[in-house]
């Protein structure tokens, strides 16, 4: 059945459909109707649904249903994340699994409320202290808020960590055809190769074994300690823990061409416009290739240096990718990256890009307003003075 839904209500049902059993938030402009469609959809599946009296509190009773075995979500915008710092990194220390969603909006601070933007992307990744990864995903259409929560739920789960999603003001307020029969809650079963005693198993409630939970430095048992050698040994699998699954968290969506100088790389509401730039591009014989992020953090690596690296034609016709990393003789000499920010992932672009003979383009707004399908269109046919011609 064929369902008309603006982006927080599907990741409403996105939830529910991935077995969520504890919602708390606080009501915050674009985010709130989350809030109110998890406070009518919970009960009806037997789960809880709180407004809570701040966002402190709001993640502080999500790590506590978390710690008592509940899937658990929350939800807010860019104010609300910065009240969700430090119980980020409480989740992270307790490796408690934990979805959060973060509507962006202008900032900083109270900055537009009622305002666009995608300024939160840096502050996912470094949102709280200490340093370590965290998981973020970017959905680009409605039907993705779906599918994406529920991978969110899968990814925390078996990292036991926290896993943030990313969409925006316009993805929440924006109504798209969703065939929800059709995607089920099945976004094909990852599952996350995790060496032995990276991630270790929740002890079930009310077992045998006593189970510790602490924000501060512990062993293996849950007990505080202040020994170097197993702080640095705890940190180190903290860390190593999203890093070893980095490869199976890549989400991208691949549009490439055979000798394409110029790649586009863009992820969330951007790359919807990112798309028809491209399409324009090609109707006047330019080649271009598009690479559409959806895992943001860890960066997806690999298949941003195979983009780099250039695709030529395989054996069925069909653009293959070249064997090894990028290097300076690969066909692509141009990134384009647009964002709704000043910049944040193009930076990642760059660092992958190093030496590699490739210039980075960024094309940026942060005034409101959505980057247009002409401005990157404009900085598509800026880095193509001579444009190879397609046939």
């Amino acid at each position: 059945m064929i369902e008309f839904l603006d982006g927080n209500e599907a990741v409403v049902r996105g939830a529910v459909a991935a077995g969520c059993g504890f919602f708390a938030g606080y009501p915050i402009t674009p985010a709130s109707s989350i809030l109110t469609g998890m406070l009518k959809a919970l009960p009806r599946t037997g789960g809880v649904a709180i407004q809570a009296e701040d966002e402190i509190a709001s993640i502080g009773m999500c790590l506590g249903a978390a710690a008592a075995g509940k899937r658990a979500l929350t939800a807010t915008s860019g104010p609300g994340m910065s009240l969700y710092s430090e119980n980020l990194g409480m989740a992270q220390m307790m490796e408690l699994p934990l979805v959060v969603v973060n509507v962006q909006r202008q900032g900083p601070a109270t900055g537009s409320a009622t305002k666009g933007a995608e300024g939160d992307v840096q502050f996912a990744r470094w949102g709280t202290s200490g340093g370590l990864p965290l998981v973020a995903l970017a959905p680009t259409t409605v039907e993705e808020c779906f599918t994406l929560t529920v991978r969110a739920f899968e990814i925390a789960e078996q990292l036991r960590t926290p896993a943030i999603l990313l969409t925006s003001k316009e993805l929440a307020q924006t109504r798209e055809r969703v065939d929800l029969e059709a995607l089920g809650g099945d976004t094909g079963g990852m599952r996350l190769p995790v060496p032995p005693g990276e991630v270790p198993a929740l002890h079930p409630i009310g077992g045998p074994t006593l189970a510790r939970f602490t924000t501060s430095s512990h062993d293996e048992r849950g007990h505080i300690t202040g020994d170097p050698a197993i702080i640095d040994r705890l940190v180190r699998r903290l860390a190593a823990k999203i890093e070893h699954a980095a490869p199976e968290l890549e989400i991208v969506r691949e549009d490439l061409r055979a000798g394409a100088a110029t790649l586009v790389v863009s992820y969330g509401v951007t790359a919807r416009a990112a798309r028809e730039a491209v399409a324009a591009a090609r109707d006047a014989g330019l080649a271009v290739s598009h690479l559409i992020l959806h895992t943001l953090w860890p960066v997806p690596e690999r298949a941003i240096r195979e983009a780099l690296g250039g695709f030529e034609p395989g054996a069925d016709g069909t653009p293959a990718p070249r064997v090894g990393p990028a290097s300076r003789s690969a066909p692509v000499r141009r990134v384009v990256v647009p964002e709704n920010n000043l910049g944040q992932y193009a930076r990642e672009i760059e660092r992958l890009a190093a030496g590699c003979g490739v210039d980075v383009v960024p094309v940026n707004r942060m005034d409101t307003g959505l980057v247009t399908p002409g401005e990157i269109l404009d900085a598509i046919r800026s880095v193509h003075p001579s444009p190879p011609r397609i046939g």
